[in-house]
């Protein structure tokens, strides 16, 4: 449980247009709290000054999370499926054996992107992995400036993170063990340059996708895609980790390379108070009118379109 002051967001698609800030407790489940469920812990939350955010608590579990706080006000509720790789022995030994969890048709269309950013690159792409301080101090020196170009950065500040605090936290994990970073280069050894990271730091068994971006230059060549396989082939020749974890939301690429799923929710938890009931009230109307246009904009076939808008 950690608490700080969090946003209250107003968004549309991947554009933020408005944050309220509140003081809230962050009460965030781990995948491993999902997967057990009916024994998820539920007896340790402490409210923050003006409440608490959830963050992806087991569909089962909600009903009991909002009765420990019955006056409290509900709202900013998503329900998506937590998409995980399921990485134990057990259940799949090897990278080959998680490929053919694929149809034929997308595994052709996953080594077609490759084949395609490696032609475009001239003399191919390279991954280059850091684990120690100082290669995971590279990696951020690197990513950095990728990372400010993403849509990410630019509209929800949810980019790598560039305080001094994270970073030391970042690499006192390196120092531990504790993180696995990727980037993929194009171009030849000697003129290559960074176009795509992807950060997933260790918790136990577990690799936490915490940030994958690229430039929006490349996109056509779907780096982010490329990088996600060169990393994970990696990952399970090294056969240390039980899991993949995409985290809370949902999205085509957590939904691509997850293996499995399982249903979650994330909503906030506010204090009673009038300006917070105006506030919900307010968010409520908003996604209402948001999601009655994007309703709108699929049946007139300008979805795809007005994505592109929100996010130029």
């Amino acid at each position: 449980m950690t608490g700080a002051s969090t946003s209250i967001d107003f968004t549309v698609g991947s554009r933020r247009l408005l944050s309220v800030g509140r003081a809230l407790s962050t009460w965030a489940f781990t995948l491993q709290d999902v997967l057990a469920a009916d024994d998820a812990p539920l007896s340790a939350a402490k409210s923050g000054p003006d409440g608490l955010r959830i963050l992806s608590a087991p569909q089962s579990a909600v009903a009991a999370i909002q009765a420990q706080f019955p006056q409290y006000l509900i709202g900013g509720r998503q329900d998506y499926q937590r998409h995980y790789i399921d990485m134990r022995p057990a259940v799949c030994p090897s990278y080959e054996d998680y490929l053919a969890r694929f149809s034929g048709k997308t595994r052709s269309t996953l080594r077609r992107k490759q084949r395609k950013l490696a032609s475009e690159a001239g003399e191919g792409f390279a991954i280059t992995e850091h684990r120690t301080p100082d290669e995971v101090a590279a990696f951020f020196d690197a990513a950095l400036p990728l990372s400010a170009k993403t849509y990410q950065a630019r509209l929800l500040d949810a980019g790598l993170p560039e305080t001094p605090e994270a970073r030391t936290e970042l690499l006192t994990k390196a120092e531990a063990g504790e993180m696995r970073c990727y980037l993929l280069h194009a171009g030849s050894k000697g003129a290559s340059k960074p176009i795509a990271y992807l950060s997933l730091p260790v918790v136990g068994d577990t690799l936490v996708y915490a940030h994958l971006g690229y430039d929006p230059e490349w996109s056509r060549f779907s780096p982010g895609t490329v990088l996600q396989m060169e990393a994970l082939e990696r990952l399970f020749a090294e056969a240390r980790f039980a899991y993949f974890d995409f985290t809370e939301g949902d999205g085509a690429h957590k939904a691509m390379f997850g293996s499995d799923s399982i249903d979650c929710a994330s909503f906030v938890m506010l204090k009673p108070s009038v300006a917070n009931r105006t506030l919900l009230s307010a968010r409520a109307g908003f996604d209402g009118l948001v999601a009655g246009t994007k309703s709108v904009a699929e049946r007139s076939g300008a979805l795809g379109k007005f994505r592109g808008l929100l996010r130029a």
